[in-house]
């Protein structure tokens, strides 16, 4: 297949859409609320606005390096060697809100989960490569491939993440199903894992409100439903047009996070469904040009690496979308590209140079 001359230019272009768009609402959703606390209304979006243009200074670096480069062990297992302890490291650091996610170093945070996610992509690529036809082999195959995944999902467990831990597992069935995992091993992997999923859903106090407040939220409005009914009221308040950019009212104290797990709704609030449907649009443009890029590649190192890149946006797109909409219960996942968070954006458009690099090579 002829190599392309430049990147997908679709693809870029999205990319840079939902980054551009992203800046507007965090701007909007925190204005009045930086203003109260911190004296000026910018200090949110000039965060994200740096972070988004060393994120986009990078993601174009890595337009123009070669995918093959990371199909090498010297790569693969230093990758995994520092996010594993990076994910270690968070448990020495001061703890917030209850836990331990960020690594404080010279005033600026890491959350290391964020890199397990395409570290992880990673290594399935480099292991699953070349076992595409010993997918039957549950020892030296199915085993060895969850190794680092269950590894790194543990960590982030512990931290608590079950948002980001869940998304690391629904990534590994996705990319083991594709390259040809039997159904009985899921099937066996959703046994073993329900009742661990159970116990941190039914065991530890806070998820167990939360799961409570998801199936009856009008129960206790103030406290464990507060979440779920101030998102609803948002996006039924926003109706087809919304209420118009940077007019929204459930930002201005009432829904909590709104900046970041929550602005979704923020979104549904000021641009109304007409909004959400374009933001669902540019996620849905963007896996389309992902999965094209992967299942049309003939490497099958940059047909996982593309495929997974790909699924972990969408997966994370897909719960934090849902959370906002109470189809799931809350959970603290951002919206990617669009959420507050520096290291999220950055992580995403660094994965994002690498997936623009592979589709340099379909026609």
């Amino acid at each position: 297949m002829a190599k392309r001359v430049g990147v997908d230019k679709w693809l870029f272009g999205v990319v840079l859409l939902l980054v551009l768009f992203g800046l507007v609402m965090v701007f909007s959703a925190s204005a009045v609320m930086a203003q109260s606390s911190l004296g000026s209304p910018y200090p949110y979006v000039a965060n994200q606005a740096k972070w988004a243009v060393l994120g986009l200074l990078v993601m174009v670096w890595l337009m123009r390096v070669d995918y093959r480069r990371y199909n090498n062990p010297r790569v693969v297992f230093p990758a995994v060697a520092v996010t594993m302890l990076l994910l270690a490291c968070v448990f020495v650091m001061p703890g917030m809100n209850g836990a331990h996610r960020w690594i404080r170093v010279a005033g600026t945070t890491l959350q290391a989960s964020e890199l397990a996610k395409p570290v992880l992509v990673l290594f399935l690529a480099y292991f699953l490569q070349t076992r595409i036809h010993q997918m039957d082999d549950w020892k030296g195959t199915i085993l060895r491939a969850v190794a680092v995944p269950l590894l790194f999902t543990a960590l982030i467990l512990k931290e608590p993440d079950l948002g980001t831990g869940l998304v690391c597992m629904a990534v590994t069935a996705l990319m083991l199903y594709l390259a040809g995992a039997k159904t009985r091993y899921f099937a066996v992997g959703a046994a073993l894992a329900a009742p661990v999923l159970y116990f941190m859903l039914f065991h530890v106090a806070f998820r167990r409100a939360r799961m409570l407040a998801f199936v009856n939220p009008e129960a206790d409005p103030r406290g464990t439903g507060f979440h779920i009914l101030q998102s609803l009221i948002a996006v039924g308040t926003g109706g087809i047009r919304g209420l118009g950019l940077m007019e929204g009212r459930q930002k201005l104290f009432y829904l909590p996070e709104v900046q970041t797990d929550f602005i979704f709704a923020n979104i549904c609030e000021e641009l109304g469904l007409i909004g959400a449907l374009l933001i669902v649009g540019l996620f849905v443009a963007l896996g389309y040009r992902g999965l094209r890029a992967a299942f049309l590649s003939t490497d099958p190192f940059a047909r996982f690496l593309a495929f997974g890149l790909t699924t972990a946006i969408l997966i994370q797109a897909f719960f934090n979308m849902s959370v906002v909409l109470a189809l799931l219960p809350t959970k603290g996942i951002p919206l990617p590209f669009i959420s507050s968070g520096g290291t999220s954006i950055f992580i995403t458009l660094a994965s994002m140079g690498v997936l623009l690099n592979i589709t340099r090579e379909i026609d």
